[in-house]
């Protein structure tokens, strides 16, 4: 037989067992090696085999893949797969469909809280034709869908800068758009603004910094600017911010985050800001994918920012050339290259009334100018030089004629912008401030020099050739009447150097004084005469130069002449009110001296009997103190300072008499009127000061009136309710007598009203004002148990209203008393005196009277004394204005000390001084000196039976 033996180059045939084992390893490696996670398990779900890259791609340890072998075990390994997923719930839905289905395939995709995202992909496993269990396969897709997700992104970007309405519309969507791609709930955006060289933040969000709106600030040292500066992304881990801020490149500036990262904003080659977002979570980290991711959208989302930044800025800018268009003052005409209006704006259409839909179907122009010649001149106007305007009169649609004037400015392809005015108003403030001027009371001239005066030459130059060559070309009536002519064309052509007196110094001094100024000058006075020769002083106002020379002088001039001539009066006055003071003053010290001459005259008197040889010489004695008293009330009277004392008072009568002085107080700038009540009833009042009450007020309106004005004194009958009384503290229901002082002056606000009766309060330059006037107004009228008010305006003038309490009628003089012999007493008096001579005669007098007299010189020494005397003292009698304490000071302690005990004031001071300088409470008892022994007496007997 033939040999039938393999031949030597044929491979022998392997076992079965052999090429199964060898099948098995080729599968194994091939389930190592692919990119993808697999998994196979059984019917059960036990893990029958699994590669490392599902290991890997499910960060499982070894133990959860042995453990899996029981339910516990698989249970465990699910969850921990579960807590890595957003949507845990999502897997195990899909896992119990696969073997509810255990012949379907399926595929979904899964995504990690990590970011990660995997396809799923899972198929039954067969053998023999039947499943025995399932394969499933896991695909990192991750990078594929986040380079498609940030390709989507900056489409969206794209998209959304060309629908965003604004800036902010467009930045929120930016931070939407980057929060579905990387993690980003701390979030802003910073442009710089080179022209101010600060940073601004139109959008910022963040959880710590909780404020939307952050202010814009300059640069500083934050990450910020470091990314601005560098041009560079920057991711700062806690670790980069530790070496920028070691090597001085950063600070912190707001809450401090974990990871920062901001990338520059680039539109070619220029940084116009930076986006950030920062995490403040262990749980969220930024790494080099989120740098990329941002870095990659941030070109785009730059071109969209400046994209949207200048749409901005322009539609701002059209809608404010629109609003300009829209409410300028000012008619805009378009007309096209043949005249015919083409578009006007809604000023055009207010003044004349035609919308411009029918203007341009109607021949307009036929209807604005009936008249032929008054249309030819405006078309003829149409092509005159840029800014040459011309007068036209109007007709509206309403029929009425206007004053307007128009001018063209040229536009592309022949077509005009025409620019109107309706100066109607203008032209008749004009012809009222003629008329103004004409009616004036104050002098308006114009004056030419000829030849102008170059101002380059000196002074006393430019004086000699300022006389030699002004004239007056222009002026009205009142000017003329300062220097006596009837009408203005009388002065009109007279020259400077007739009307000024050329060598006084004071003239030529004011008209230096004008040169130095600029050639302006204000209430410059000069002394000047009228054509009789008569001086008179003027308060000139004057300007200005043209062309380096002194063409013309335009000014206003008052004659003050009356009013310099009061003011030496009032200089006058104020040296007479200097002696009433001095006066006053020696009243004082010589009352005292009267009062121990009477006083013992009178005791000398009561001891001398009847027929005693020395009893005339007394006599006299006494009558010529007496005459000496009387030379004091005359000196304080004479001061104004004498008691004053509350009379019945018709308080028209009182205006009245006050009115030619008021006249001249305030000047003939000022218009007085009096508008008095006929049937105004009487109050109880003091009449002087009443009187200071109102000159006080007439003063205060007069210097709010400083370029003149109307003054209104007014009286009537006032019954104030309880309603006035609520709304104006300090007010009492029932009858008053009401006097109003009314000024049309520069009024006062409400801060000003609040403070307007304070002591020393004062809106009047330094020098002007003491602030006293309307505080003492308040304190008299309070006093006088009135009431005062303000209303006032700013520009509108003030009101004070001062109300007495009316009485029904005159109340009779009271009858006076029977004056006897004074009646004795037995009562302890305390008598404190600073004059010796007048201590003495008050204890000799009380004494003889039966008094216990305690004295002192002073009020340390009163306090002494009564601390020594452990009687009932009944009475101090004490002087007002003593060394140390004074009188009311004295009975203030002793008031505290011995309550009850009763208190008589005396004083040689006038009654406003005693008021003022020793502060009495009101309705004190007063003892005037000088005084005798039995008025002393009386006086004491009076207060303690009152």
């Amino acid at each position: 037989m033939p040999d039938r033996r393999p031949k030597a180059n044929q491979r022998a045939k392997k076992p079965r067992r052999v090429v199964d084992s060898l099948t098995v390893s080729v599968l194994k490696a091939t389930l190592e090696s692919t990119a993808d996670g697999i998994l196979v398990v059984d019917l059960d779900g036990k893990i029958v085999s699994h590669n490392r890259r599902f290991e890997e791609i499910w960060k499982l340890p070894a133990t959860f893949i042995a453990a899996n072998n029981d339910a516990a075990g698989r249970r465990r390994l699910i969850q921990h797969v579960q807590d890595q997923l957003i949507n845990p719930q999502l897997f195990v839905d899909g896992i119990q469909e696969r073997y509810a289905e255990p012949e379907s395939d399926s595929f979904d995709m899964l995504t990690f809280k990590d970011g990660r995202i995997l396809e799923r992909y899972s198929i039954p496993l067969r053998l023999n034709g039947r499943s025995v269990g399932r394969v499933w396969s896991f695909r990192d897709v991750t990078a594929r869908r986040r380079a498609e997700c940030v390709q989507e992104a900056v489409y969206r970007i794209s998209h959304t800068a060309h629908t965003a309405d604004n800036l902010q519309e467009l930045l929120r969507a930016i931070h939407e758009i980057v929060g579905e791609l990387m993690p980003a709930k701390n979030f802003y955006v910073s442009l710089y603004d080179a022209e101010k060289d600060r940073l601004e933040f139109p959008y910022f969000v963040d959880e710590y910094d909780t404020a939307r709106d952050i202010p814009p600030r300059k640069l500083r040292k934050g990450l910020t600017e470091y990314v601005l500066r560098t041009g560079q992304p920057l991711l700062a881990t806690p670790e980069v911010y530790e070496r920028l801020v070691a090597a001085g490149e950063a600070e912190l500036i707001g809450a401090p985050s974990i990871d920062w990262l901001g990338v520059p904003l680039k539109v070619k080659d220029r940084t116009i800001g930076v986006v950030v977002t920062q995490t403040y979570s262990q749980g969220v980290r930024y790494g080099e994918s989120e740098r990329d991711i941002l870095t990659f959208v941030s070109s785009q989302m730059a071109m969209a920012i400046e994209r949207k930044r200048v749409e901005d800025a322009w539609r701002e800018q059209s809608e404010l050339l629109q609003r300009i268009v829209d409410n300028i003052p000012v008619m805009l005409v378009f007309l096209d290259d043949q005249g015919r209006l083409q578009w006007g704006n809604r000023e055009w259409t207010r003044t004349l009334g035609y919308e411009i839909a029918e203007a341009r179907e109607r021949d307009i122009f036929a209807e604005l100018y009936p008249d032929p010649a008054e249309r030819q001149r405006l078309r003829d106007s149409i092509g005159a030089p840029v800014g040459q305007w011309t007068d036209f009169r109007t007709r509206t649609r309403r029929g009425a004629v206007l004053d307007t004037i128009w001018a063209n400015a040229p536009l592309a392809g022949g077509a005009w912008l025409a620019i109107g005015m309706d100066v109607s108003d203008r032209r008749r403030a004009e012809e009222r401030y003629r008329s103004f001027i004409a009616q004036s009371s104050e002098g308006v001239s114009r004056l030419e020099i000829d030849p102008p005066v170059p101002i380059t030459l000196s002074e006393e130059e430019q004086i000699d050739r300022l006389y030699a060559g002004a004239r007056i070309a222009e002026c009205n009536d009142a000017m003329a009447r300062m220097y006596g002519y009837g009408e203005a064309r009388e002065l009109v052509g007279t020259r400077l150097a007739d009307l000024h007196n050329v060598t006084d110094p004071a003239n030529r001094e004011q008209i230096r004084a004008f040169l130095r100024a600029g050639y302006r000058v204000s209430d410059s006075e000069t002394r000047e005469h009228d054509r009789e020769g008569r001086v008179r002083v003027f308060l000139n106002n004057v300007g200005f130069i043209e062309d380096g020379h002194l063409v013309r002088v335009w000014g206003t001039q008052r004659d003050v002449t009356d009013q310099r001539q009061l003011e030496e009066q009032f200089r006058q006055s104020q040296k007479m009110e200097a002696v009433g003071q001095l006066a006053g003053g020696i009243a004082h010290d010589f009352n005292n001296l009267l009062t121990a001459i009477l006083g013992n005259t009178q005791l000398l008197l009561r001891d001398l009997p009847p027929g005693d040889a020395n009893r005339g010489d007394v006599e006299e004695i006494r009558k010529a103190s007496e005459r000496a008293a009387s030379l004091t009330r005359q000196l304080l009277a004479y001061s104004r300072r004498q008691m004053l004392q509350p009379e019945v008072l018709d308080l028209n009568v009182v205006v009245a008499e006050m009115d030619k002085m008021l006249r001249r107080l305030i000047g003939e700038h000022i218009a007085l009127v009096t508008v008095l009540a006929p049937d105004l009833g009487h109050v109880r009042a003091d009449p002087n000061q009443i009187e200071q009450v109102i000159v006080n007020l007439v003063v205060n309106a007069r210097d709010a009136m400083p370029d003149g004005g109307k003054l209104t004194i007014e009286t009537a009958n006032v019954d104030l309710d309880d309603a006035f009384a609520q709304t104006h503290l300090g007010s009492v229901p029932g009858p008053y007598a009401m006097v109003a002082v009314t000024d049309t002056g520069v009024g006062m606000d409400a801060s000003v009203r609040a403070h307007v009766f304070e002591p020393f309060f004062t809106t009047k330059e330094v020098g002007r004002g003491t602030g006293l006037g309307l505080a003492t107004v308040y304190g008299i009228v309070k006093q006088s148990g009135g009431y005062v008010s303000v209303y006032s305006e700013v520009g509108r003038g003030s009101s004070f209203k001062i109300y007495l309490p009316r009485i029904e009628k005159p109340a009779d003089a009271p009858a006076s008393p029977q004056r006897g012999r004074p009646a004795r007493g037995t009562e302890t008096l305390l008598v404190v005196e600073d004059e010796p001579a007048v201590l003495s005669l008050s204890r000799r007098a009380l004494e003889a009277q039966g008094y216990v007299v305690l004295g002192a010189s002073d009020a340390a020494a009163a306090l002494r004394v009564v601390e020594r005397h452990g009687g009932t003292i009944h009475m101090l009698v004490t002087d007002v204005v003593m060394p140390g304490l004074s009188g009311p000071e004295l009975a203030d302690k002793l008031a505290a000390q011995r309550p009850g005990i009763r208190v008589l004031y005396m004083s040689g001071y006038p009654g406003d001084a005693v008021v003022q300088h020793g502060g009495l409470p009101p309705g004190s008892a007063f003892l005037q000196k000088p005084f005798s022994a039995d008025t002393l007496a009386r006086k004491v007997r009076d207060v303690l039976d009152a």
